[in-house]
């Protein structure tokens, strides 16, 4: 493992938008998702967090279009243009479910391997694709690192200041959280963002733009399931086999590079932490420069060279 540091020079003039989104059926869910690049270039996926969107990548996915990569960004479940083919679905945002979003995006994609790539929930899924699905997975970057959880982890009592930064995780566990949640979603977003990336300053047109998408009729749902499962709420059976290999921490084997940005303000586990979560080739990077939770927006250069060096290492 190799451990390194890399300073943020100014950005050049940012990207507002991508181009006309496209829909696709896939498993669950009609995925509404950006496709740049050359069609038959090597494919990358980027996933988003919470409470974030595709456009955390709109700097990121010219940059790797420019190398001739196919970069595919989706919406998660609960967010923009995604919808549920069906209403009788139980809205599910267990981590494991949204992993499997992303291999039944791929399977409609018919998408063999690519890189995965993400942040916050995104970091997650993309994880646990390459834990339990790694011969679809060319390589792995993973702000924050390992990130697959379990109900039974949920259960440890963390110190004081810890437990602090998770305050929304038990407001949502209540009935006035969730109704709050809905009557204050973009507030509530704008909130966490200021509190995660504290050194970036954001306008509201860039916020706006990606607060559109929690308008999605099941943003709610998914979001407050989402946290509400990591206290242990019920998920759906069919989920229970991921679930215990997940909850077992595997070891990902595939190429890794890890990202952290030196002003994160949100809760997150020290690079030595999971150092050895990584069997592969792999390698952390801090990035300096007030960088933040959403690293991608906040540092697109950085981003997009991890993508590229994992997989040409």
């Amino acid at each position: 493992m190799s451990t390194t540091t890399e300073t943020v020079a100014s950005k050049a003039e940012a990207s507002t938008s991508f181009g006309a989104l496209k829909q696709i059926d896939a498993g669950l869910l009609n995925v509404g998702y950006v496709d740049a690049g050359p069609a038959d270039g090597p494919a990358v996926i980027l996933f988003h967090g919470w409470p974030y969107d595709i456009y955390s990548y709109v700097d990121v996915a010219p940059l790797l279009a420019a190398q001739g990569y196919r970069v595919i960004i989706p919406y998660l479940r609960g967010h923009g243009t995604t919808r549920f083919l069906s209403d009788e679905t139980f809205r599910n945002g267990q981590q494991s479910a949204l992993a499997v979003d992303a291999i039944a995006l791929m399977d409609a994609l018919e998408i063999d391997k690519a890189v995965v790539a993400g942040f916050d929930w995104g970091a997650r899924t993309a994880d646990i694709v390459a834990a339990l699905w790694p011969e679809r997975c060319r390589g792995l970057v993973s702000v924050s690192g390992y990130l697959i959880g379990s109900q039974e982890a949920g259960k440890v009592p963390l110190p004081p200041a810890a437990e602090l930064q998770w305050w929304y995780q038990f407001y949502f566990a209540t009935e006035r959280g969730r109704a709050g949640y809905d009557k204050y979603r973009h507030d509530f977003a704008k909130l966490i963002w200021r509190t995660a990336s504290p050194k970036w300053s954001f306008d509201d047109a860039t916020f706006d733009r990606s607060a559109a998408s929690f308008d999605n009729p099941d943003h709610v749902a998914i979001a407050i399931h989402n946290y509400r499962w990591r206290l242990g709420a019920e998920g759906e059976p069919e989920y229970d086999e991921l679930e215990e290999r997940l909850a077992r921490g595997p070891v990902i084997t595939v190429p890794t590079i890890t990202l952290e940005g030196d002003a994160n303000g949100a809760p997150h586990p020290e690079p030595g932490a999971y150092a050895d979560k990584f069997s592969g080739s792999y390698s952390h990077r801090t990035i300096d420069g007030g960088i933040g939770h959403n690293l991608p927006q906040e540092a697109p250069e950085a981003f997009a060279k991890a993508v590229f060096d994992v997989d040409t290492h």
